[in-house]
């Protein structure tokens, strides 16, 4: 089952409610610190999203869930934070291990922060930023944090100001399977159904 992680609000100060998710995500992963050898991610991106890099992704949303369900499918573990319509169902469909992902839909006001506490134990950290802008300043501490901690961080939804490296992906077909009326697996125009999608990924390092 997937872990869902909540932060109590109202009595806990914010000191209190991060250890609060330390000791959450140390049950969620049972290994703090225990990581496989590198990030699997799905192609062409394996060689380009170096593990423990921060890079922010815009365009399909179906690009972390893939990724999400690369790295749990691989033996990692995942975080999603700030997402709260990400695809649990899509992941699971790719092939995700559900039993190795937490999801922290609401993180309250400072989701970089929680992303930041859970680079400790996890192999990727998705993170949405509700329209939210991160100044360069705290974003080298997270970068270096993440280096650090050899976990890749995925922001989404959001301005990262001084990224290193940029993914947009788009989506640019579909492969459709035969339904009523096709033969021997030929599409017929007005049936079918979508089997998979085609997307491309365009992505830019700073130089």
């Amino acid at each position: 089952m997937t872990a869902a992680i909540a932060l109590e609000k109202g009595h806990l100060d914010r000191s209190e409610q991060l250890e609060q998710l330390r000791r959450q995500m140390a049950a969620v992963s049972g290994k703090v610190g225990a990581r496989p050898p590198a990030v699997e991610v799905p192609e062409p991106l394996a060689a380009g999203l170096p593990k423990g890099v921060v890079a922010v992704l815009s365009g399909a949303r179906s690009l972390p869930v893939g990724m999400a369900a690369a790295v749990t499918a691989a033996g990692g573990h995942v975080a999603v934070v700030g997402l709260p319509d990400f695809g649990l169902l899509a992941a699971a469909e790719m092939g995700a291990d559900l039993t190795r992902l937490a999801v922290i839909p609401e993180p309250g006001t400072d989701p970089v922060e929680v992303a930041a506490v859970l680079m400790d134990g996890m192999d990727l950290v998705v993170l949405g930023l509700a329209g939210r802008c991160v100044p360069a300043t705290r974003a080298r501490a997270v970068v270096a944090r993440a280096r650090q901690r050899g976990c890749t961080l995925l922001v989404t939804q959001g301005q990262w100001q001084g990224a290193s490296m940029r993914m947009d992906a788009r989506v640019c077909g579909y492969a459709i399977t035969s339904g009523p009326g096709g033969n021997a697996g030929v599409p017929v125009a007005g049936y079918g159904r979508i089997s998979a999608v085609r997307v491309s990924i365009r992505t830019r390092r700073r130089q």
